[in-house]
């Protein structure tokens, strides 16, 4: 069951794999974008414990709060600011251990510590962002990196 997502033992690589095939189950059968952004965000928030995860969907020149778990975030963030919209024009996944070294860094919690920004691109294209803020100073290393980027190839734009 959904409910059940919790996988409390083993090392960091552990509990990705075993939550890997959950997160593949939950989107494979269902071709709602809204939803399975949603299912993603709150399997990931249960699992890690993370003060912050969510999506921000590209509309027009900004990105846009999508479905998320945590305390009160920002609505709008355009291309190039702060570590969101960086990743965004970059196109690539961004691990920042402190988010207070990081230029033109946008404060929505002021609990966040460090944070990882992930692309989501559907033929080239950025569409869409995974955000994960730590209330841990350099909580997020090249394990998260390799996971959280495996998760957002089962999401795709094109079904909705």
């Amino acid at each position: 069951m959904a409910e059940d997502l919790h996988i409390s033992i083993g090392s960091k690589q552990e509990q990705y794999e075993a939550l890997l095939p959950q997160i593949k189950a939950l989107t494979a059968g269902e071709s709602d974008l809204i939803a399975n952004l949603a299912n993603i965000a709150a399997a990931l928030f249960q699992q890690f414990r993370w003060l912050w995860v969510g999506f921000y969907l590209v509309k027009g020149d900004e990105l846009v709060l999508g479905p998320f778990q945590g305390p009160i975030a920002c609505t709008r963030i355009k291309k190039g600011r702060g570590v969101c919209g960086t990743s965004w024009e970059r196109g690539e996944t961004l691990v920042v251990p402190d988010v207070e070294k990081f230029p033109g860094h946008i404060a929505c919690s002021s609990l966040s510590r460090s944070e990882i920004v992930v692309p989501i691109t559907y033929d080239g294209t950025v569409w869409g962002v995974l955000d994960v803020d730590s209330d841990a100073l350099d909580h997020f290393d090249a394990i998260d990196k390799e996971y959280l980027e495996r998760i957002m190839q089962f999401i795709s734009p094109v079904n909705n």
